[in-house]
């Protein structure tokens, strides 16, 4: 059963999220030839204050704004 973790900023659509799943699982499912119904996709959503590039925070780099 394939799994496909997808990290980044949080989502806060309910239907953006919906789409990413249902695209993510699309194109997985036709690559392995396998149904969908056995495609895992978890989202792992991390705030910019919990995540460094280049040794800065990413709330930093963008003028402390946040998310």
């Amino acid at each position: 059963m394939p799994t496909i973790t997808v990290d980044g900023p949080p989502i806060a659509d309910i239907e953006k999220r919906r789409s990413l799943v249902r695209g993510m699982t699309g194109v997985a499912a036709e690559v392995f030839g396998l149904d969908a119904s056995h495609i895992v996709v978890l989202i792992r959503e991390h705030q910019s204050q919990n995540v460094g590039v280049g040794g800065e925070l990413l709330v930093d780099r963008r003028g402390g704004s946040g998310d």
